[in-house]
């Protein structure tokens, strides 16, 4: 189980008091992202911009990590650095989706800084950025992006798992959504498959207990909620 954003119910998400929620709560694994400051620091935020969060229509990317630690999210919290997330829950594991491509060195160094490699998973959309990612050496493992995920999908339903592992291009895991509009992205054939060519399969965002163990029973590896505090007395209960 991979806590979305931390468990955002009684804190702001992507926040320090977020993860500690999620850790309260018995989580292992939290699912945060990544954009970088105006000063080339990696800083926790999903969106570019401040708008949904915090009702100010500027940019991640023109503040500074100072002037992002003094912006009021509610329960008295700001922003905070993938440096700081990472000292902070030394315990715990990320998965941590890079947002944007400037982000891509910020965030690598805070992971030599950290020395916190061995439990990150990264992740982003583009292609390209993951495989900059699983390319510098840091030891962190990779996901795969959107065009790996469209070819996996595409050669997953001939059940060749050395096929999967070629579209795949060294990615570990894929992280996908259960449906895309009237499309079954995730089926037992999929899972199975992916099985095969060693890798996991990753569900997101899932917070319905019923579908959580639909996707279980599957034997999908791991699920992305907003709901850690439902996904993990169900997980517990079936172990």
């Amino acid at each position: 189980m991979l806590a979305h954003r931390g468990l955002a119910i009684d804190a702001p998400e992507n926040t320090l008091l977020a993860f500690a929620s999620a850790a309260a709560a018995g989580a292992a694994y939290i699912e945060t992202d990544v954009h970088m400051t105006h000063d080339g620091v990696a800083v926790i935020a999903h969106d570019p911009t401040l708008r949904r969060v915090a009702a100010r229509d500027v940019a991640v990317a023109q503040l500074t990590m100072a002037e992002l630690r003094r912006v009021e999210l509610g329960h008295g919290q700001a922003f905070c650095s993938l440096e700081e997330a990472l000292d902070g829950f030394p315990d715990l594991r990320f998965n941590i989706d890079v947002k944007v491509e400037d982000a891509v060195a910020p965030t690598l160094a805070a992971l030599e800084r950290t020395r916190a490699a061995p439990r990150v998973l990264l992740t982003s959309f583009s292609d390209r950025r993951r495989r900059r990612l699983g390319e510098a050496g840091s030891g962190a493992v990779t996901s795969a992006g959107r065009a790996a995920v469209v070819r996996s999908l595409l050669v997953a339903g001939l059940g060749s798992a050395a096929a999967l592992t070629a579209a795949l291009r060294g990615a570990v895991a894929l992280q996908v959504p259960e449906r895309a509009g009237p499309l079954r992205v995730v089926t037992p054939r999929l899972v199975e498959t992916a099985h095969r060519a060693g890798a996991e399969v990753h569900v997101w965002t899932v917070n319905d207990p019923v579908h959580m163990a639909r996707l279980l029973d599957m034997g999908v590896d791991g699920i992305v909620t907003d709901r850690a505090d439902l996904a993990l007395p169900l997980i517990a209960s079936r172990s």
